[in-house]
């Protein structure tokens, strides 16, 4: 194995400097306080988990994990997602708490990429978790906070995808006869390789009746109208109730004023294989991928020995802060420059305006190497030298 060079970076690790980081916070104080606003309550859980436990029930692939032993000889995994962590707190530490339990996180992730792959192996995500509640309008409530996030941290623009993972289930094995059959075209679906999916579809020892109902799958995008449609390519009892659970959205996203952001996308496939109903994705301008995405998952806290209903949404702060595509100018702190007989003054000054509210940064005279290179740096100096104040911005 070669040494690394010396500025060179683990695969998917980023730096992120100061502008990113500004514009970053104002993204997480504003999306914490929308979910606040809904009654949504902060949960924090370790950054490292067993794998036996969190890790097998995330449903990331197992070659995206962080793995380490502990000096038990325990397998310990970063943690991939929230998802699996909260089911494990709310049958644990909160199992005495009644449902449904609304919660909330901001929290790093961590999913270990290829070399050729280009994404982040740490990023950083905010999100809700709605357990205990198996209802449309809890679907709905959390498609309506996603959406009333995003708005508020200023993105303009951006749409939301719906789609119900029940439907693309029924109508695949319905026509495939089994699981196996079908994940196949699973995979398409959720790559979004609509031209391998056609192809592989025309390849399939099928009727043409059946052949032109996989491929009418992938028409089913637009409005209201498709559920007509969607009724009309599979009488599975399993699509039957998910056109009729998509319906019932639309009633509930009306009522928040929410519905015209709203595309139904019934070929919509999600990377967590433990979606069970209703799935959603959220896309803002000038992004090839979703910056938000959520689903129902009504299975998953089987695992953790407290059977629930549960729906929720996670926004990747690091799309997000691209969508919105922040300035890198930020407002410059102004700057107290003072001498070694007046810095108990220069110092009185920068306390007094820090308790208003400015920014100010102090600068002995003494490390300043050229007044010219200082001016360069700080629009607004202050002079604190000898025996007068200059109290006019210096030019």
């Amino acid at each position: 194995m070669s040494q690394p060079f010396m500025f060179e970076k683990p695969v998917g690790m980023r730096d992120r400097l100061p502008g990113y980081f500004q514009a970053k916070d104002a993204i997480r104080r504003s999306t914490a306080g929308e979910m606040e606003k809904w009654g949504y309550l902060t949960i924090e859980t370790p950054t490292l988990e067993y794998y036996e436990t969190v890790g097998s029930a995330s449903a990331i692939l197992d070659q995206q994990l962080f793995k380490l032993l502990d000096q038990q000889g325990d397998t310990l995994v970063l943690r991939p997602d929230m998802t699996a962590p909260i089911a494990r707190v709310a049958a644990s530490s909160l199992q005495d708490q009644a449902f449904p339990l609304r919660l909330s996180y901001h929290t790093n992730l961590f999913r270990a990429q290829q070399r050729e792959g280009g994404r982040p192996a740490e990023f950083e995500q905010v999100g809700v978790e709605l357990i205990g509640d198996g209802t449309t309008s809890a679907d709905g409530e959390v498609i309506a906070l996603m959406a009333a996030a995003l708005e508020g941290t200023g993105l303009k623009d951006f749409r939301i995808a719906a789609g119900h993972i029940g439907f693309v289930n029924a109508l695949l094995v319905d026509v495939l006869g089994n699981d196996e059959r079908a994940d196949e075209l699973r995979r398409f679906l959720y790559e979004k390789n609509y031209v391998g999916y056609r192809y592989h579809v025309k390849q399939l020892p099928l009727s043409t009746i059946d052949k032109n109902r996989l491929l009418g799958l992938l028409k089913l995008r637009g409005g209201e109208s498709v559920l007509e449609e969607a009724s009309a390519l599979s009488s599975h009892p399993q699509a039957k109730k998910a056109v009729e659970d998509l319906k019932q959205l639309f009633d509930v996203l009306r009522a928040y004023g929410v519905s015209e952001l709203v595309t139904l996308d019934l070929n919509l496939v999600m990377h967590m294989s433990y979606y069970t109903g209703i799935v959603f994705e959220g896309y803002g301008n000038n992004l090839g991928v979703p910056l938000s995405s959520g689903g129902r998952y009504d299975e998953l806290l089987q695992k953790f020995d407290r059977p629930a209903q549960a729906t929720g949404f996670g926004i990747r702060l690091d799309l997000l802060a691209e969508a919105l595509q922040p300035s890198e100018e930020f407002p410059e702190p102004s700057c107290i420059v003072f001498s070694k007989e007046r810095r108990a003054e220069a110092i009185a000054e920068a306390v007094k305006r820090r308790k208003n509210g400015e920014r100010v940064v102090l600068q002995d005279l003494q490390g300043v190497e050229s007044m010219d290179q200082l001016s360069e740096a700080y629009t607004d100096l202050y002079y604190y030298i000898g025996k007068k104040k200059e109290a006019d911005t210096h030019e």
